[in-house]
């Protein structure tokens, strides 16, 4: 297109940004920003009516229903790393271009993961209410264990997988990995030091089991009763991948009867938590609000990567 026939490119960010990012984006474009959009599903269809680029977190769901409204967009930018709530096929075949943060969050996510099993090795997730209220739990905790000498099991070996290894280590943990979609002679187990393992034997070795994969119908309830049984009974689980990935019944049960050292999990079947679900009163439990990769550094990182990468898909468009 010619310059003089250009005009401003529609960029929607239905949920929240960095505000610099957005900034830059606004330089250059008509942008439309509004961090609660994803709420009010009618105004984001309208929106949607003459949207070129839509940029959302992990709650908007760009769906056939969402696309029907948006008959000139070209790219969606996805403020984070999983996609399961975007209908990448649909995009695909309008030729809109998906664009995940892939690896600006990683860090977040692995110190999230270290710092939660090593609160949970030690026991202290819960000693603040009883030391607070006059007790003294000394004994009961001076029995909690070292991250160093033990096995880090990770279910999955992306950036976020890799990232985790290397802090864990740092630590001196060792490190065992099962990835099926990852060659056991890929450079990256060798240069990261980490050894392949099959998905059996990582349970049975793994003092810490953070997963690391994308929710898919080979994923869900991957880690159910039986995952759970072959698991050490001292073991302790980190869930920041997506919720369905775990059985939260299976989990509940393992950890009311001492099958389970403990857990930590950021991501659930339904968000929010309702009230009153099956992990609200079991022991041993971290829960927290989807927010292992959302760190004020990470936002920035994530942010900046998803508007750079969506300003060049909307001017690659152009030409």
């Amino acid at each position: 297109m010619p310059v003089h026939e250009q005009r401003l490119m529609r960029i929607v960010v239905a949920e929240f940004m960095d505000q610099g990012a957005v900034a830059t984006l606004g330089a250059a474009h008509d942008v439309l920003y509004d961090a609660t959009l994803v709420d009010r599903a009618a105004e984001l269809q309208r929106a949607m009516a003459d949207a070129d680029a839509l940029i959302v977190r992990n709650r908007t769901r760009v769906d056939a229903a969402l696309l029907e409204h948006a008959p000139s967009l070209r790219v969606v930018g996805r403020l984070g790393v999983g996609l399961d709530n975007i209908d990448v096929a649909a995009c695909r075949a309008r030729g809109i271009k998906v664009i995940p943060a892939t690896g600006a969050n990683a860090l977040a996510v692995a110190e999230y993961v270290i710092f939660t099993a090593m609160a949970l090795l030690r026991g202290v997730a819960a000693a603040t209410p009883d030391v607070a209220g006059g007790k003294w739990p000394r004994a009961a905790l001076s029995s909690g264990r070292e991250l160093a000498g033990k096995t880090m099991g990770l279910v999955g070996f992306g950036s976020i997988g890799r990232e985790v290894a290397r802090l864990a280590q740092a630590l001196g943990m060792l490190v065992i990995a099962h990835d099926p979609v990852l060659a056991q002679d890929d450079p990256a187990w060798q240069q990261l030091q980490v050894r392949p393992c099959a998905f059996d034997a990582l349970l049975a070795q793994g003092d810490v089991v953070s997963l690391h994969v994308p929710l898919t119908s080979a994923t869900r309830h991957l880690i159910g009763a039986e995952a759970l049984a072959r698991m050490k009974p001292d073991a302790v689980l980190v869930n920041t991948a997506r919720g369905g990935v775990v059985d939260e019944a299976a989990l509940a049960s393992a950890l009311r009867h001492g099958r389970l050292g403990g857990a930590a999990i950021d991501v659930f079947e339904t968000e929010p938590l309702p009230a009153g679900s099956v992990l609200s009163d079991a022991p041993r439990l971290i829960l927290t609000p989807h927010i292992a990769g959302v760190t004020a550094e990470s936002n920035v990182r994530v942010s900046t990567l998803i508007a750079r990468e969506v300003a060049a898909a909307l001017q690659d468009a152009l030409k």
